[in-house]
């Protein structure tokens, strides 16, 4: 008791903080809030990174203000918050983190919430439920129905996991991931190769490079693979424009595949591993293998979503593609579908559950909600807060490696459009986006690919790089398998293993 009564105290002398803090901020950089909000001319003019966004539903619709230009960099300490909550907790209070991680979340999102509420009324009210209604939502929505589609799915038999075995599922998740994005392909493979090596005693790095691979290097060849590219899609990149990744993403597979090898065929001998007898000579055996048409049906309600334009619905005044909402009813109707054709034992035997989804459900919702800021001073470009860094990027090589680095640890969607729209703005200020994009596929392209590799690849270098890590972790961590805490991947994995391969890409493409 004692215990959350000081984290009572702590929440409070936070939120009385960021609210004097941001009030004063909104005062001295735009004027009281209460008149900025009733007068037009206060409104602050979109930088060239937010120009490609500006259709219904986009977070600066008519009336709203961009926040990003005029927020501080400090606040996105409660964003800092969350992310060192997520590191840390389950290291010095494992048990504690266990049953309150929720708790966590909610008190880090209230300790943005209602300061930037205070500060800025009705534009932050806007753009907190403009993240819950069109990031937040549509972004649980697809990892459930992904999530419980691919649950129903039981491959049976003896696969054991050897090193050539492993790096087979790799290569055939990395393929897949693609052609039904990396979450698909993650929730699908994941726990098939978590079986197949059941019996092995080093199983950790395992996972960290089944998330390299197949949860965020993979998705690289179309816009169906990871929504960066999907979202250069819907802006007027080509579908299979992105066929041009193809060198890049195999020097990067091929390196890490070959690592992985060694790695697994150095453990496995210095294990001496056998398959337990009772398991040996089993046939391999697919059961829940309709799912296969749900799975299907989830990646065509993406695309299509993505190509039709059946006009907006304003729900509490965010503006929401109806072809969005039809979408995500269709992803709820195929998770359903599953559930209801799908045997219970087949799910009981591939050791289903709902903790995973919603652990991430739980986080996520305090990842997206501190995240605000972070996202709207990315997108104000040159306006904003990170304006030192935007100018600061002018080669292939910075595009990289910058959008990539925020890709890390922030959405890498609005990351890609940003950068995106930077080189758009460098190369082509006159023209409109139509007249531009396929001048920088065709003219640029080393700025797209470098944009788009960024995006993607350095997804892999954290938890929250990709929807899919988290999960994966979670997953392996109920099946038994230990894995690192948030910075143990950073440091042993990502800075060993991760980024010497990206500096391979650099100096051979950018």
């Amino acid at each position: 008791m004692k215990r959350f009564k000081n984290g009572a105290a702590v929440f409070v002398v936070l939120i009385v903080f960021f609210s004097i803090a941001a009030y004063a901020s909104s005062e001295k950089t735009t004027g009281p809030p209460a008149f900025r909000l009733a007068s037009a001319d206060q409104t602050v003019k979109s930088s060239p990174a937010q120009s490609v966004d500006e259709k219904p539903g986009g977070s600066h619709a008519a009336g709203h203000p961009d926040l990003g230009a005029v927020l501080p960099l400090w606040s996105c300490i409660p964003f800092a918050c969350m992310l060192l909550s997520i590191a840390l907790w389950p290291l010095l209070m494992p048990d504690f983190w266990h049953h309150h991680f929720g708790k966590i979340s909610a008190f880090w999102a209230a300790a943005l919430a209602i300061p930037f509420l205070i500060a800025y009324r009705g534009n932050a009210l806007h753009e907190i439920l403009h993240i819950i209604l069109a990031d937040y939502v549509p972004f649980i929505i697809l990892l459930w129905s992904l999530y419980t589609v691919s649950g129903g799915i039981l491959l049976r038999g003896t696969l054991r996991g050897t090193p050539l075995v492993n790096v087979l599922m790799l290569v055939v998740g990395t393929l897949l991931a693609s052609w039904m994005g990396t979450t698909g392909a993650a929730m699908l493979m994941i726990r098939p190769f978590l079986r197949a090596n059941n019996y092995r005693k080093n199983r950790t790095f395992m996972v960290v490079f089944f998330i390299f691979l197949v949860a965020n290097v993979g998705g690289s060849l179309t816009p169906l693979g990871d929504p960066p590219l999907f979202l250069g899609f819907l802006h007027g990149v080509s579908f299979f424009w992105t066929l041009k990744l193809i060198p890049e993403m195999l020097t990067v597979i091929i390196l890490l595949l070959v690592i992985y090898f060694f790695l697994d065929t150095y453990y496995y001998r210095k294990e001496a591993a056998t398959a337990p007898k009772d398991e040996s000579g089993k046939p391999l055996k697919l059961e829940g293998y309709h799912n296969f048409i749900f799975l299907a049906g989830i990646v065509g309600a993406v695309l299509v979503s993505g190509v039709v334009d059946w006009g907006t619905i304003n729900v509490f005044g965010i503006h929401r593609s109806v072809q969005d909402w039809a979408r995500d009813g269709l992803l709820i109707a195929m998770g359903i579908l599953s559930l209801i054709t799908t045997s219970v034992k087949v799910r009981e035997d591939n050791e289903f559950s709902w903790f995973p989804i919603i652990e991430v459900a739980y986080l996520f919702i305090g990842i997206f909600i501190t995240m605000i800021p972070c996202l709207l001073i990315l997108k104000a470009g040159a306006h904003g807060a990170l304006a030192f860094l935007i100018n600061a990027v002018t080669r292939p090589a910075h595009y990289f490696w910058v959008a990539g680095t925020l890709s890390s640890f922030l959405d890498n969607a609005p990351t890609y459009l940003t950068f995106f729209n930077t080189a758009l703005g460098s190369f082509y200020s006159e023209l409109t986006e139509a007249q531009a994009v396929p001048l920088l596929m065709n003219n640029n392209a080393i700025y797209l690919k470098a944009i788009s590799t960024g995006a993607v690849f350095f997804g892999a270098c954290s938890y929250i790089g990709n929807a899919p890590n988290f999960m994966v972790r979670s997953i392996a961590e109920e099946a038994g398998t230990p894995m690192p805490s948030f910075f143990g991947y950073i440091l042993k994995y990502t800075l060993v293993f991760l980024i010497p391969c990206f500096v391979v890409v650099t100096f051979i493409f950018f």
